[in-house]
C-alpha cells in the first residue's frame, strides 16, 4: 500500500511543502541526541531549519523537578511554553528532528498526552527535507502568543508502579524499543549506574526495526509484520518503554499507524526501572 499522509500521525515532506504557508500550520524542530552523539541540536537549528520552524527542547519543556531525564511537563508548563512559541488552539502541528524519525515522536506523544491530536511527525525528518533540496532558513521567528487549552489524557502515560503491576499480572504487553543487545543485557546502558536487562515479560521491538534505511517509517503492512515477529498481539493493551521515554514514542507512533489505540508510554522507562534494585530484571 502506498504511503498515506495522516495529519494525526505521520506526513510526508511533500505534504509539508504543500502546506508550509498555511496560516494555521505550526512546525516544530524537536531534535535531541543521545549523550555522546557529539551533536548540538540547538546549534544545528540555529544554522538551518525548515522555514517557519520553532525549536522544541524536550529537556526544558519537561518536569525539571524530577531526577529522571525529560519527564513529561505539567499541563501548565506545556501551555506557557507553547503559547510563547505561538502554538495554540486550531493549529495543525508538524514535528521533525535531525535524525529522521526519532525524538519528534516523543513530542508527538507529548501533544497527545495534553489532549492535542492535530499533530504529526514529519516522515524522514530534516535529513529527508535537505536531501530533496527543499528550502531552509536560519532566521529566528519573533515571539507571539496564541491561546492554548489542554486536557491531560492520563491513560496515555504510566508510572513505575503501574508498569510493575502490569508486568506482574500480565495486564498489558510491555514493548521495549531499545536495541536487542541492551534488552538482553549484553550491552551496557549509556547512563551510568543502571542495571542491564529488561522488564520481566516484555517484548523487544527495537525502534530501528520500524524504520527504513532513509529514516522514514515502514509501511503499515511491514510494521504489522515486525510486531508479529516480536510476538506482540495487537489486540491487547500495550505499554511502550525504552531508555528514557524517547524512542518508546516511536513504537507508540507505529501502533497508532496500525490503528492500535489502547497503548500508553512508560515515562520513566529504563532510566527509572534500571535504577531500583527491588524491581525485577530479566536478561537474555
Amino acid at each position: 500500500m502506498a504511503f498515506q499522509d495522516d495529519p494525526k500521525t505521520l506526513v510526508s515532506t511533500q505534504w509539508l511543502a504543500q502546506h508550509l504557508k498555511d496560516p494555521d500550520l505550526r512546525v516544530l524542530d524537536a531534535s535531541w541526541y543521545l549523550p555522546g552523539a557529539g551533536r548540538d541540536a540547538k546549534a544545528e537549528f540555529a544554522s538551518g531549519h525548515i522555514p517557519g520552524t520553532r525549536f522544541f527542547d524536550i529537556d526544558t519543556i519537561a518536569d525539571t523537578s524530577s531526577n529522571l531525564p525529560h519527564m513529561a511537563p505539567t499541563p501548565e508548563m506545556f501551555v506557557a511554553r507553547l503559547r510563547a512559541m505561538g502554538v495554540g488552539d486550531g493549529h495543525q502541528v508538524v514535528v521533525y528532528d535531525g535524525s529522521g524519525v526519532f525524538s519528534a515522536a516523543r513530542v508527538w506523544w507529548t501533544f497527545r498526552l495534553m489532549g492535542k491530536t492535530d499533530v504529526a511527525v514529519l516522515d524522514g525528518g530534516y535529513p529527508k527535507w535537505r536531501t530533496e533540496g527543499r528550502l531552509v532558513e536560519n532566521q529566528p521567528l519573533p515571539p507571539r502568543d496564541r491561546h492554548l487549552t489542554v486536557s491531560r489524557q492520563a491513560h496515555l502515560v504510566k508510572n513505575v508502579t503501574q508498569v510493575a503491576h502490569a508486568a506482574k499480572l500480565a495486564r498489558a504487553q510491555i514493548i521495549d524499543a531499545r536495541s536487542a543487545a541492551r534488552f538482553k543485557g549484553d550491552a551496557p546502558e549509556p547512563r551510568a549506574g543502571l542495571r542491564s536487562g529488561h522488564i520481566p515479560g516484555s517484548k523487544n521491538v527495537p525502534f530501528t526495526s520500524l524504520l527504513n534505511s532513509d529514516g522514514t517509517m515502514k509501511p503499515v503492512a511491514e510494521l504489522a509484520a515486525v510486531f508479529a515477529a516480536a510476538g506482540v498481539d495487537l489486540t491487547r493493551p500495550a505499554i511502550t518503554t525504552c531508555g528514557s521515554g524517547v524512542t518508546a514514542a516511536i513504537v507508540s507512533l507505529a501502533l497508532e499507524r496500525l490503528g492500535h489505540r489502547d497503548h500508553a508510554l512508560y515515562d520513566g522507562s529504563w532510566a527509572e526501572w534500571g535504577m531500583y534494585d527491588d524491581l525485577a530484571v530479566e536478561r537474555g
